[in-house]
């Protein structure tokens, strides 16, 4: 299993969460990889602020504003 990390940075734009969404199903479901997501964008690696993204965390994201 390989550990994947997933980061935004330079703002939000439409979509983005679609994406996310995307990948984490496409990841989980199909290579069976291990996803996670850092908050805040590159402070959130330098300082360890992450979590792990599955099918059931990205529940709900779609319709929300913002980037999860």
């Amino acid at each position: 299993m390989t550990r994947v990390g997933v980061l935004t940075s330079g703002g939000d734009c439409p979509g983005l969460n679609a994406v996310i969404r995307a990948v984490v199903r496409r990841g989980e479901r199909h290579w069976g990889d291990e996803l996670v997501g850092f908050h805040d964008g590159w402070d959130g690696v330098i300082e360890g602020r992450w979590q792990a993204l599955d099918v059931e965390a990205m529940r709900g994201y779609l319709a929300r504003g913002g980037t999860m």
